[in-house]
């Protein structure tokens, strides 16, 4: 005997109604009740660094009328530094205090995938004033560009636009990019995202509960655990001590113990896939009405070898004479002392400090901000 139940028209209408609703309602009620503890100096956790819908809340919460979204990658971030040793900080602390800068960077971010992130969740941003970060690295040579052919993997590759313009060296299969375009669009999916990553180790649910550990033979450590009590209604945090980020790490510390000049490969503007993106943005920004403040820089001038000196400064100049001609305010701060950077783009916390102290210094940012 068979038990099956017919839906009949009628009752397929309702169905896809109550589907499409909950669908649409589920994403919009979770921040009711999904605790999410921010303060001062907050970033989004490394851990969560793909997590572009928790990314969205944090933007849609902190679109206060005074408050100013500094956007860019792992500089803005602050890579090698705690929260209260971060660019955002020392800014907010120049203005005086409070927590009118906010930390919109994400690690591992750039040009093409910063376009998307603002693009499909970046709906906060809209008439307010914006601190763009640009970082040359990007044009340091065609791998780091993605214009290179081969393949290559990288981060955050679920921002890059999936059919145009073309990245040679993005290999995804079609069915990938259709999801990837459908987790955009979709609000459910990028909460489903969300999800996954917040609460089950950036796996979704089945690859979660058949994880297993280094034993021979294996352990599967989740597989008779309940997947809804990993769901604990509080967003995780950043760790109070980092051993990789702040002053005791061993990764804070000066290039000049690490390393060396290095040469670089840079890539000629006019074919620059990271800088056409960069173009875009700043467009986009602006044509949502928002005010937008460039900060070029400031690069570790002190590594690039003397070889490779000629493309950087022309790379440098390249991108601030366009700034000009769209009338763009922006800066191009002093280079920092050499033992203030942790290597080719990322200051130290003393190199934070005196990088807001220049940017609020700076006729053309005191100009901007009391516009």
């Amino acid at each position: 005997m068979v038990n099956e139940v017919r839906l009949n028209g009628r009752q397929w209408v309702i169905a896809v109604l109550l589907i499409g609703l909950a669908a649409l309602l589920i994403p919009r009620l979770w921040p009711r009740v999904e605790r999410f503890e921010t303060g001062p100096d907050y970033r989004i956790p490394y851990a969560l660094s793909k997590d572009y819908w928790l990314w969205q809340r944090r933007l849609n919460e902190a679109a206060g009328p005074r408050n100013i979204v500094m956007l860019g990658d792992s500089v803005v971030w602050g890579e090698y530094v705690m929260p209260d040793g971060t660019w955002s900080h020392f800014m907010n602390q120049e203005a005086g205090g409070g927590d009118r800068f906010i930390n919109g960077g994400v690690n591992g971010l750039f040009p093409l995938a910063l376009g998307g992130l603002v693009e499909d969740y970046g709906g906060a941003l809209h008439n307010r004033k914006v601190l763009l970060h640009c970082n040359v690295l990007w044009l340091s040579s065609p791998k780091a560009d993605l214009s290179a052919t081969k393949e290559e993997k990288f981060n955050h590759a679920r921002l890059v636009p999936q059919f145009s313009p073309r990245i040679p060296c993005y290999r995804a299969d079609a069915n990938e990019r259709i999801g990837v375009l459908m987790e955009r669009n979709f609000g459910l999916i990028a909460w489903v995202n969300h999800l996954q990553n917040a609460y089950f180790d950036q796996k979704s649910i089945l690859t979660w509960t058949l994880a297993s550990d280094a034993e021979d033979p294996p352990k599967y450590l989740n597989s008779y655990k309940n997947p809804l009590a990993q769901i604990r209604l509080a967003v995780p945090t950043a760790p109070a001590t980092d051993p990789e980020r702040g002053p005791q790490s061993p990764r804070h510390q000066s290039w000049t113990k690490t390393g060396g000049p290095a040469q670089f490969e840079w890539v000629d503007l006019s074919a620059s896939l990271q800088w056409a993106a960069f173009q875009r943005l700043v467009a986009r920004l602006r044509a949502r009405g928002n005010d937008v403040f460039v900060v070029l820089g400031p690069f570790n001038e002190h590594l690039v070898a003397p070889e490779s000196r000629p493309g950087y400064v022309q790379a440098r100049d390249g991108i601030a004479a366009w700034l000009s001609a769209q009338n763009v305010p922006h800066l191009a701060p002093e280079t920092l002392p050499s033992e203030l950077y942790a290597d080719a783009s990322h200051p130290l916390t003393a190199g934070y400090a005196l990088l807001a102290q220049r940017t609020t210094a700076s006729p053309a940012f005191r100009q901007w901000l009391e516009k």
